[in-house]
């Protein structure tokens, strides 16, 4: 008989799963212990299936002591409904093409936006910085951050 505890299975989820979800994905990865969470990641598009993430995420992870290198994106699937405890999306477009798969109200009640659970931030979407510089994925990593903080603090209590 296994008597370990099953883990709880978070994914992040942004539209090519290259720049915004890798971050979260690698971010709270690192401030929750592997033993009892799996993290994930994955876009609800196929533009970008396999490929690593951007450049400028993997450098600004890289800057800030994470390695997302591993991380090879994937397009969000009804399985993942099945696969995951909690998902989380980085913007209310991605939040409904989530709930758009969405097969009942058990699936509806996993998908949040991950903004939500940080009240110091007014705007609730992750803003994409793929068409910005660098200074964007610099601003996305830090409100992921402070963001991921705050969920890792009340999943550990």
């Amino acid at each position: 008989m296994n008597s370990q505890p099953s883990k709880t299975r978070i994914l992040m989820v942004c539209l090519g799963n290259i720049c915004r979800s890798p971050l979260a994905h690698g971010i709270l990865e690192s401030k929750l212990p592997s033993r009892t969470y799996f993290i994930d990641s994955a876009g609800t598009s196929n533009y970008h299936i396999d490929a690593q993430p951007d450049k400028r995420s993997i450098a600004v992870a890289k800057e800030n002591g994470l390695d997302i290198t591993s991380q090879k994106a994937r397009q969000f699937t009804i399985l993942d409904f099945e696969d995951f405890d909690i998902i989380y999306a980085m913007d209310k477009s991605n939040y409904q093409n989530i709930l758009d798969l969405a097969q009942s109200e058990t699936d509806r009640l996993k998908v949040k936006l991950i903004l939500n659970e940080n009240p110091s931030i007014k705007d609730k979407n992750v803003p994409d910085p793929y068409y910005g510089g660098d200074s964007g994925f610099e601003y996305v990593f830090r409100i992921l951050n402070e963001t991921c903080e705050i969920i890792a603090k009340r999943l550990l209590k």
